[in-house]
């Protein structure tokens, strides 16, 4: 091929060279825009101690809208939590009146914060505390001599010639009543004690005799006389019951008295500190109506008792139980032992405890409310006689 031939060819398969672009120049750099400055609010008036903060520092919560502080940035160099050194309330109590007080010395005001003028004397906490307690005792005083007076006057007017008087005058009512009342009112012809039975049985007694009234010269044993001989004896009041299977009988007692209210308090402290209505050579006696249930009711069938001494009424109540077969007993009991819960004595578990007990409780309300319809004036005596 020829040379002409050959570049033809050349010329045919390799392109022309593309022109070379121009070389890319750096943008020219655009002035960035002067930063946006947004005034913080004024401070309002009064807001910090002198020199606090930089100047126009506000309160927080300053900001353009929707700003939120991060509780964890530092602002001005503080973290905004800050946690309480150990021991920072050591030495630190409340004072009682919504403040505290610190043992430790105190700390020093703000560098720029103005001085506190001086307390005058006599005031602060102490000078409170110091009043305070002034006060109560006062009041404490006043109290006191208020309660003193009232125990006082109550003691005169318990003392006064009138209260004595009111009192003379029931005792004197009550002394008389025996005069006025029925029978059958002091001694009732048949008395029900719910529950009153060994167990809570319910217990029902039947009047069977009545004793004409009488002194006391056979009522009571000379030992027992003696013990209530500083009351004196007006007249003595008795009948006789007996329950119903007729198996235990009981006498029940009234004596009326001669003494005042102080005698019968007298004898009623004696009684309760001696426990003399305990002891089995101080039973009453019985008494034993002939042709009645209560026949062989003597003194070696006496069983238990039980004795009270009133002291708002001139009188002693009692009563005596006991079998109506005419047994002996050995070991008579008080009511209020033979009454009592596990007891295996035989006037526990025969229940002439409970009868005694019953009886004498049912005669004294018996008593009560025929004071409270008796006269003041006695009237001509009642017949009494053994019958029912």
């Amino acid at each position: 091929m020829s040379a002409d031939a050959e570049q033809a060819h050349s010329s045919r398969r390799t392109p022309p060279p593309r022109p070379a672009h121009p070389p890319r120049t750096a943008p020219t750099p655009r002035s960035a825009p002067p930063p946006r400055t947004v005034a913080p609010p004024s401070a309002p008036p009064g807001f910090g101690p002198p020199g606090f903060g930089p100047p126009g520092f506000g309160p927080p919560g300053f900001g353009p809208p929707g700003f939120v502080p991060d509780p964890d940035t530092p602002v001005l160099g503080v973290p905004a939590k800050v946690p309480f050194p150990r021991g920072a309330f050591r030495g630190v109590r409340h004072t009682g009146r919504g403040a505290f007080t610190a043992d430790s010395p105190r700390v020093p005001p703000h560098p720029g914060a103005p001085p506190r003028p001086a307390a005058p004397p006599g005031a602060g906490t102490g000078h409170h505390r110091a009043r305070g307690r002034t006060v109560a005792a006062a009041v404490s005083l006043v109290l006191g001599l208020g309660l003193l007076g009232g125990a006082a006057a109550g003691s005169w007017l318990g003392d006064s010639p009138g209260a004595t008087a009111s009192a003379a005058d029931d005792y004197a009512t009550a002394r008389a009543a025996w005069h006025s009342v029925p029978a059958d009112d002091l001694f009732p012809r048949t008395l029900r004690g719910k529950g009153e039975g060994p167990g809570g049985a319910d217990r029902l007694w039947t009047r069977i005799a009545v004793a004409p009234d009488s002194s006391c010269g056979g009522g009571f044993d000379p030992l027992l006389t003696k013990a209530l001989s500083p009351v004196g004896c007006e007249r003595l009041l008795r009948a006789t019951y007996t329950d119903a299977t007729s198996t235990s009988v009981t006498t029940v007692g009234l004596l009326i008295t001669s003494a005042d209210p102080a005698g019968m308090k007298a004898l009623r402290q004696r009684f309760t500190e001696d426990k003399l209505d305990g002891r089995a050579d101080l039973m009453p006696r019985p008494y034993a109506a002939k042709g009645t249930a209560a026949a062989r009711f003597g003194d070696d069938q006496r069983a238990s008792w039980r004795i009270r001494i009133l002291t708002d009424a001139p009188a002693v109540i009692y009563a005596v139980s006991g079998f109506a077969d005419g047994r002996e007993v050995t070991d008579p009991q008080p009511a209020y032992e033979a009454t009592r819960r596990g007891a295996t004595t035989a006037p526990a578990q025969s229940g002439l405890g409970n009868d005694a007990r019953g009886i004498a409780d049912a005669t004294e309300d018996a008593f009560r409310r025929a004071l409270s319809k008796a006269p003041a004036a006695p009237d001509e005596p009642e017949k009494r006689g053994s019958a029912s």
